[in-house]
C-alpha cells in the first residue's frame, strides 16, 4: 500500500490524545501522534546546556516542523499488526555541526523509552567508539536529571551508562562499536551517532538486523551525523543513498530523510547560504561565533575544508588535500567500461611511463602517460594497478568493500600469496609494451635495478641511453611532476578515463612542503588513517608527467611546456 492510501475499507485510526481522537483510514498523517510526540519533548523535557539550561525543551519551527511531527505523524496499516504503526522505521538527520543533533536524538530516546508503549523496550546508543556514543546518552542522562516527573521514573546507573524504566522494564543503553557483540540485540530504538566517523556498516547492520526480527511493532533507529571526507567509506555510500531517497521517497518509504548539505556551487563565504546547512543558526547558533570561524577559513585556505566539512555541512574529499576533486571529476575523457578497451583504442601512441612497487600489502602501480595527438589537446592516462590477495580484505573493511569491487570491474589485479606476482606485473607491462611507443619512464628507486631493467627491456627502452631513471621521492624529484599534472587537471586535460582506483588515490593524497621551501611537494598519506587510504596511483602519474616533460625535445620550440601547449594554472 502507497503511503498515501486513504482507503476506507481500512478501519479509522483510533489513536487519541488530550481528547482528540484521529479519524484517518489507511496510510496517513496522525495529528494526535505527532501531538503526543511533541509535548512529550515540550512539557517533560528540559534543555541542559549554556543559556537554554533548565528552560523547556520547546522545539524551534525546523525542529517541531521538519522532524518531530512527521517523524511520528506519518503512520500506516499493518496487515501484520492489524493496527496503524510509524510509518518510518529509520531516520536520517544530517546537518552541520552545533545545530543540536544531540539533543533531538536524546529527547527521541526518552520517548521511546517511557511514552512510547512499548513494554521491556530495548534501546542502544551507538557510534564509532563509546566515547563518542556516550555524548547522546549524557545529553539524555542530564535532562532525566533535571526533569521532576523523569528523576521520579528513571534510574541512571552512570558507571554503566544505562538509564533504566522499573515500570515497563526497558532501558536505554550505550554500546561500544562490536558489530560481533550486538547480533543478539532486539532494540526498539537506536541512536545512531556522528556516521561520518564510522569505519564498516557491521554495527548498522546487526541493529537494523535486530530492528527487523518482527518482534517490535514499530521499531525506530535514528541516525545524526555531520558530512564527512572519505567518499568511499560506509557514511558516504549511506549519504548517497539518503539522497537518492531524499530526491524520490517512494524508493525507501520507512526512510525518513532531513539533508541539510550547503549545494558545492554556492559562495561559502556568503552568510545567505549559512543558513542551508545551519537552520538553528541565529537562534542557539551564534552568528557572531559562525562569522569568526569563516573569517578563520577565508584567511587561512588549510581551515577551509574543515569550514566547509562541519559547518557548511558539505562532502569535502579530505581534511588537508592537494587535487580539487571538482576539478579532477571534470577531465574524464572518454569513459569506458573496461580499462582494456581503452588500450585498444589508443594502441600506438607515443607514450611515457611511471612505475612504483609495492612493499608487503600494498599497491604496485604503473602509469601510461600518452602525449596529445594535437597541440594543446588532451592528455591521456592510463594505469595498472596489483595487490597482493593477503592485503586485500583489510583493505576492503577500511573502504566498504571498494577494492573487491575494483577487481571485479577490471581496475585492479589481485596477485596470489602476500606479496606481489612480478611475473604477472612484467607480463601487463610487457602487454603495455606492446601496444605503446615508450621514450622514457621514470621509476621510484625502491622497485630496484633488476625489476626496472625488466620493464625498460619490455618496453623497449634503454637505462644506458637515460631513456628509464629511477630515483627517490624527493621533493626535487616529485615537484615537477606534481606541478605539471596539477596544471593538466586546471586546463582540463588530464583525461584519466574514470579509472576509480586513480581517483581513490588523488582523493586521499595529501601533499607534504620541504621544511626549507614550501613551493617544493611531495604526496603524501593522510596521517591520521594511513591503513586504508592509498595513494600509489599519483606518483606514478607525476613520474610519468616527468619522464615527459624532460624528454619532450619539441623541435618548433625552445620549451618543453610550450611545445606542448601547456598552460599553467
Amino acid at each position: 500500500m502507497e503511503p498515501n492510501d486513504s482507503s476506507p475499507d481500512l478501519p479509522a485510526c483510533s489513536w487519541t490524545h488530550d481528547g482528540l481522537t484521529c479519524p484517518e483510514h489507511g496510510n496517513h498523517f496522525c495529528t494526535p501522534r505527532a501531538n503526543h510526540a511533541q509535548g512529550f519533548i515540550e512539557e517533560v523535557l528540559v534543555h541542559t546546556k549554556g543559556t537554554y539550561a533548565r528552560k523547556p525543551f520547546i522545539l524551534t519551527p525546523w525542529q517541531r516542523d521538519d522532524i518531530i511531527r512527521p517523524l511520528f505523524g506519518a503512520v500506516r496499516w499493518s496487515d501484520e499488526y492489524q493496527d496503524y504503526v510509524r510509518q518510518y522505521s529509520t531516520a536520517w538527520i544530517e546537518l552541520a555541526r552545533k545545530n543540536g543533533k544531540s539533543e533531538i536524538q536524546a529527547a527521541i530516546m526518552l520517548y521511546l523509552l517511557v511514552a512510547d508503549g512499548e513494554e521491556e523496550a530495548e534501546l542502544y546508543g551507538c557510534a564509532r567508539d563509546r566515547d563518542q556514543a556516550s555524548l547522546v546518552f549524557n545529553v539524555a542522562k542530564r535532562m532525566v536529571q533535571l526533569s521532576p516527573v523523569l528523576s521520579r521514573r528513571l534510574q541512571v546507573k552512570d558507571a554503566n551508562k544505562r538509564i533504566v524504566d522499573p515500570k515497563t522494564a526497558s532501558f536505554y543503553q550505550v554500546i561500544a562499536a562490536d558489530a560481533a557483540g550486538a547480533l543478539g540485540y532486539n532494540p526498539h530504538g537506536v541512536a545512531a551517532d556522528e556516521i561520518l566517523a564510522w569505519r564498516k556498516r557491521d554495527l548498522w547492520d546487526a541493529m537494523e538486523t535486530g530492528m527487523g526480527s518482527g518482534a517490535r511493532r514499530q521499531p525506530l533507529m535514528i541516525a545524526a551525523t555531520t558530512a564527512g571526507n572519505d567518499p568511499a567509506s560506509f557514511a558516504a555510500n549511506m549519504h548517497n543513498e539518503m539522497q537518492r531517497i531524499f530526491d524520490m521517497p517512494g524508493r525507501s518509504s520507512h526512510t525518513f530523510v532531513y539533508l541539510r548539505n550547503t549545494p558545492e556551487d554556492e559562495d561559502p563565504w556568503d552568510e545567505a547560504t549559512w543558513k542551508i546547512a545551519n537552520p538553528a543558526l541565529g537562534d542557539f547558533l551564534s552568528i557572531e561565533k559562525f562569522r569568526q570561524a569563516a573569517s578563520d577559513a577565508k584567511n587561512a585556505p588549510e581551515k577551509e575544508n574543515a569550514f566547509r566539512q562541519f559547518r557548511l555541512n558539505q562532502w569535502v574529499r579530505q581534511s588537508t588535500r592537494w587535487m580539487p576533486m571538482h576539478l579532477y571529476g571534470e577531465n574524464p575523457g572518454t569513459v569506458w567500461a573496461h580499462p582494456d578497451q581503452a588500450r585498444e583504442e589508443l594502441a600506438g601512441r607515443e607514450a611515457y611511463g611511471g612505475l612504483d612497487l609495492s612493499a608487503k600489502f600494498d599497491l604496485t602501480a604503473w602509469c601510461v602517460l600518452l602525449p596529445p595527438e594535437e597541440k594543446g589537446g588532451p592528455v591521456d592516462v592510463l594505469w595498472r594497478f596489483w595487490l597482493p590477495e593477503d592485503a586485500l580484505p583489510k583493505l576492503d573493511e577500511e573502504n566498504d568493500g571498494a577494492f573487491t569491487r575494483w577487481a571485479e570491474q577490471g581496475w585492479l589485479t589481485i596477485t596470489e600469496g602476500n606479496i606481489i606476482d612480478y611475473e604477472r606485473v612484467y607480463e601487463d607491462i610487457g602487454e603495455d609494451g606492446d601496444h605503446f611507443a615508450f621514450r622514457a619512464a621514470h621509476s621510484d628507486e625502491w622497485s630496484m635495478w633488476p625489476v626496472i631493467n625488466k620493464v625498460a627491456d619490455l618496453t623497449g627502452l634503454d637505462p644506458e641511453e637515460g631513456e628509464i631513471v629511477a630515483y627517490k621521492n624527493t621533493y626535487d624529484r616529485m615537484t615537477p611532476g606534481l606541478n605539471e599534472v596539477m596544471a593538466l587537471v586546471k586546463t582540463r586535460r588530464f583525461a584519466h578515463h574514470g579509472n576509480p582506483v586513480a581517483s581513490f588515490c588523488f582523493d586521499s593524497v595529501e601533499v607534504r612542503r620541504a621544511p626549507y621551501n614550501p613551493d617544493l611537494i611531495r604526496p603524501d598519506k593522510p596521517e591520521r588513517d594511513k591503513s586504508g587510504k592509498r595513494i600509489d596511483g599519483v606518483p606514478v602519474a607525476a613520474m610519468a608527467a616527468s619522464a615527459w616533460a624532460l624528454n619532450d625535445d619539441d623541435e618548433d620550440s625552445g620549451s618543453a611546456y610550450e611545445g606542448r601547449g601547456l598552460t599553467v594554472a
